[in-house]
């Protein structure tokens, strides 16, 4: 059977024989929103929990509208217009308001990703700004959550009378699903905070996976931190797996991100009748898979159906790399998964220690190949993982180790997809 997969910018087509399939997971089919702007409209004015936008805006001197950076495809060209607009008829001159991109620890926003990410227009007429983690003068000191994580947020958002954070809801390997709270923290959190946050006390934690909300601990503690900062309003999508908006969820952040989190767990399960030997999974494609540190989200997203000790194959191109100069060192510095995992819980949390522990996790249950011919070239074997140019190299190792009748699952849209057993 030939199946695309989600790959860099073009995608790949791969042939899995009938007789291995075991089945390709897919998200369930949502019908999209008709009209998403008409649809935001409605819920600026009629909002899920919590007050219209309006009259929040009409309390307020300035605003400061979050947006997700270039590695998550939010409409933003679809959600900015009626919020600005709403901030300014009530009130808010444009020169009070701003619009922050919450890059957490990830690097800067370049112009043209800019443009793709707000539109040449809204990039011309209002104030864009990124957030800096790792400028301390730019965060605001907030005190202590009750689990003693020091809070430090973007000063520009503190300071800002009205709070609002746009997001796309999906699941998220770390804190359940993403979205909501999630724009504060770590989104635009310092330093110290993020890494308190990615600390192997939180990770560590079996309930920090995909999908886990109630018993999730850093959940909970995005939450406490969110609510420390301030925050007023959300505007969340869920998209299905051409990118078309299937949901709409403003108002309250709690209210709205909840009911968020309840249509698209359902949108979005798929189920394997049993853990398959081999699993070929994604990271979704462009942008998600620019790079091996963003890649690591469709690794973990896929290991509820691949069978212990079985084989995880993950297709990225990560045509960036493996990514930030702190993480490529530590992946490529340790030539095992328990070296890693002994160095990390006898230390103080380093940048980017958690993408890595994340992989480890995976490497632990399974063995794991990363498809990604600039990878294999330039790297080798100098990850605690294996590299391959090409899905047909991989599958023909997961044949050599389970059989020609090994089982074979797929997720095209790793990332996307809410996988589980039946």
């Amino acid at each position: 059977m030939k199946i695309h997969l989600a790959f860099g910018r073009e995608g790949m087509d791969i042939e899995i024989p009938d007789r291995n399939l075991l089945k390709v997971l897919t998200m369930q089919r949502t019908v999209p929103l008709p009209d998403p702007a008409a649809e935001l409209e409605n819920q600026l004015e009629e909002p899920i929990g919590g007050r219209a936008l309006a009259a929040l805006a009409g309390e307020a001197e300035s605003a400061c509208v979050v947006i997700s950076d270039i590695t998550r495809p939010v409409p933003n060209k679809v959600l900015l217009p009626p919020i600005l607009r709403t901030l300014e008829e009530n009130g808010i001159r444009r020169g009070d308001m701003t619009i922050l991109v919450a890059t957490g620890l990830h690097r800067s926003s370049t112009l043209d990703e800019l443009v793709v990410m707000v539109g040449k227009e809204i990039l011309e007429d209002y104030r864009v700004v990124d957030h800096h983690a790792r400028v301390p003068g730019e965060q605001h000191y907030l005190g202590l959550t009750s689990r003693n994580t020091p809070v430090y947020i973007d000063r520009e958002y503190c300071e800002s009378d009205l709070k609002i954070t746009t997001g796309f809801i999906e699941p998220h390997l770390m804190a359940g699903f993403s979205g909501g709270r999630k724009l504060v923290a770590p989104g635009c959190a310092g330093e110290l905070t993020i890494k308190a946050l990615h600390s192997p006390s939180f990770l560590e934690n079996p309930a920090c996976c995909e999908g886990s909300i109630d018993a999730n601990p850093l959940h909970h503690e995005l939450l406490e931190i969110a609510h420390m900062a301030g925050h007023d309003f959300i505007a969340n999508v869920s998209l299905d797996v051409d990118g078309a908006i299937t949901g709409m969820f403003a108002g309250d952040p709690d209210h709205a991100h909840a009911k968020g989190i309840a249509f698209v767990r359902n949108s979005v399960r798929a189920t394997a009748p049993r853990p398959a030997d081999i699993v070929i999974t994604t990271s979704a494609g462009y942008p998600l898979d620019l790079t091996y540190y963003q890649s690591v989200k469709g690794i973990t997203a896929a290991l509820p159906v691949v069978k212990k000790g079985g084989m995880l194959i993950v297709a990225a191109k990560c045509e960036e790399g493996l990514g930030s100069p702190e993480f490529t060192s530590m992946a490529t510095g340790y030539r095992t998964v328990d070296a890693f995992v002994e160095t990390i819980t006898a230390n103080p949390v380093l940048i980017d220690q958690w993408q890595l522990e994340e992989c480890a996790k995976a490497a632990r249950h399974a063995d794991v190949v990363l498809v990604s011919p600039n990878i294999a070239s330039s790297y080798g074997n100098r990850l605690f993982i294996k590299t391959v140019s090409t899905v047909e190299e991989a599958l023909a190792e997961g044949f050599r180790k389970f059989g020609t009748g090994a089982s074979v699952a797929v997720i095209p849209k790793g990332p996307y997809t809410l996988v589980g057993v039946e």
